[in-house]
């Protein structure tokens, strides 16, 4: 290689890295930014992923220290003074409290219970929304009315819906309530042909349509294997 050709190389090389460094002077800042952005959100979301673990840890201490207690009324007391977070724990919390409640009597409080959780909030699934509502049906008892207790199972007895055949039950039995046995025994029997229906579910649907002198469908015999 020439004297001439060791130059231009040498020129070319100082050129490029001149180039580079110019980049880097002008663009450097963005690749920075990506790598602080970048550690900064994996510590981030470290940091939430442990306070949630934290969370979860001291709810669950908190609830078996609460449902430990000999007591009733310390239990419902001590679930009363609980504020779980984040709003699904609350609404657990509330799910046991509700039942302590019940279990003393005092249907009037455990539906109120229940109700505060019904109300369809946001800030949780609506499964929870749905489960209390229909615990604060159960809860009422006769204490509401029968026009009071169809008008809220109505909903979560639509199709698709995840407590429908609960509901369905629930009504069937206000039928019955009313006298209506006619009503209740196509809605047992339409539970009870429901290929997603509960093996318990299915045996009190049974008894019922016996007990109401319905019949009930032959189930097909297992096909034998040759």
């Amino acid at each position: 290689m020439s004297d001439t050709d060791s130059f231009i190389e040498e020129v070319t090389e100082e050129v490029r890295r001149d180039r580079m460094f110019t980049y880097m002077r002008r663009y450097g800042w963005i690749a920075v930014t990506f790598v602080v952005v970048l550690v900064g959100g994996a510590a981030v979301n470290e940091y939430f992923k442990a306070t949630a673990l934290s969370d979860a840890q001291a709810n669950g201490d908190s609830v078996v220290a609460a449902l430990s207690k000999n007591d009733v009324s310390e239990r419902i007391a001590a679930l009363e003074a609980l504020q779980a977070n984040p709003a699904e724990a609350q609404t657990v919390v509330d799910l046991l409290l509700a039942t302590e409640q019940l279990s003393t009597g005092d249907r009037a409080a455990s539906a109120a219970t229940l109700e505060g959780i019904s109300a369809f909030s946001v800030e949780q699934p609506a499964i929870y929304n749905q489960i209390a509502l229909f615990k604060s049906v159960l809860a009422r008892g006769a204490e509401a009315s029968v026009e009071e207790r169809r008008a809220l199972l109505a909903p979560l007895a639509s199709p698709g819906a995840p407590l429908a055949l609960l509901a369905q039950e629930q009504l069937a039995l206000l039928d019955l309530e009313e006298g209506n046995a006619e009503a209740a025994m196509v809605k047992l029997q339409n539970i009870n042909a429901d290929a997603s229906v509960t093996a318990g579910l299915r045996q009190r649907t049974s008894r019922l349509i016996v007990a109401l002198g319905g019949d009930l469908p032959e189930l097909a015999a297992p096909a034998v294997s040759q």
